[in-house]
């Protein structure tokens, strides 16, 4: 809102007649165009006790930002701490308004660190990549300013910058947003392929596992699946052999007889924990166990074992499967 007034005053500034911008628009869009040596041996100076003070105090900083609470507990002089962060922080600005402006400066405090966290959970990590993505749409946007007519610097600078951040955030290999869709599908299938898993061993272990050959409506009447995740399920069980089609029925293999009993085992292993440990109704647990059995890994699995004393049986009465 500021902004949008005081674009209205520069223009009426500028159609007044009385008087001029008085460098207003060189203050709110830079001018690095227009920088000297001296500016630049200036900055540079300013930059680099920036970095030194950043490097020294990078412990005290990291603690005040990430828990305030307990840096002030260990004793830390949180009052002059966040004055010198403060004071670097004014000085980054003051050094870069002469470069993309007032307005502009926002960008590039935000914009390299939404980049570089995309690509890092490190601090240091993501401070460097931060530092690198700015130096180099510093250059480009420069590069651009300087070889095409009439383009300013600064609004090249975070263009370039903006680029940077959002092909960060949509391909970062974890966190970007292609990374994270391709997980979730990826999820989705290893929920189904293990849902329908289960399907298999509960109705084979309705017979008393004589049978291991089911039509598609007998597994749907064990759980319900739509066609389309029915089909998905059963490509990712016959690419991993653990379900081999034979005309009209799908047969579940020695292989997926395994996994069937490792995905079982999991559910009631933690069904066991719930009630054992945690004091749950067995009648409550069902939902937790279904969503859980999906991400226990095999370190988990095993303090289960130890923890539960390997239990023979469920808190349903039902029989909990071990591999040979």
């Amino acid at each position: 809102a500021f902004f949008g007034i005081g674009i209205l005053l520069l223009t009426t500034i500028q159609h007044s007649g009385v008087g001029n911008q008085s460098g207003l628009d060189q203050f709110l869009f830079g001018k690095a165009a227009s920088m000297t040596q001296s500016d630049l041996i200036a900055y540079s100076s300013v930059a680099g006790v920036l970095l030194i003070i950043t490097a020294l105090f990078f412990k005290e900083f990291k603690i005040l930002c990430f828990n305030p609470d307990f840096a002030k507990s260990a004793g830390l002089p949180i009052r002059s701490l966040n004055f010198i962060l403060s004071t670097i922080t004014v000085l980054a600005i003051s050094i870069g308004i002469q470069s993309v402006g007032v307005v502009l400066m926002a960008a590039l405090l935000i914009t390299p660190a939404a980049a570089a966290r995309s690509w890092t959970s490190n601090l240091l990590i993501m401070i460097v990549l931060a530092g690198l993505a700015g130096a180099f749409s510093g250059l480009v946007g420069s590069y651009i300013s300087y070889t095409a007519p009439n383009m300013p610097t600064g609004p090249w600078i975070v263009m370039c910058l903006s680029l940077i951040a959002m092909l960060s955030l949509f391909f970062a290999p974890k966190r970007g947003v292609v990374a994270r869709v391709l997980q979730q599908r990826k999820n989705r299938r290893k929920i189904l392929s293990e849902n329908l898993l289960k399907s298999f061993y509960h109705l084979s272990e309705n017979q008393n596992f004589t049978i291991k050959e089911f039509k598609k409506e007998e597994l749907l009447e064990k759980r319900r699946f739509t066609d389309s995740e029915f089909g998905s399920a059963i490509q990712t069980l016959k690419r991993k052999y653990f379900v081999i089609p034979k005309g009209s029925v799908f047969s579940l293999s020695d292989k997926g007889m395994e996994e069937a009993k490792r995905i079982v085992r999991l559910h009631r292993l933690w069904e066991m924990y719930l009630t054992e440990r945690m004091r749950l109704k067995a009648d409550h647990i069902h939902p937790n166990a279904e969503t859980i059995e999906h991400i226990i890994t095999p370190e988990i699995e095993e303090l289960l074992l130890k923890e539960l004393g390997y239990p023979e049986m469920d808190p349903h009465s039902s029989p909990i499967p071990y591999t040979q």
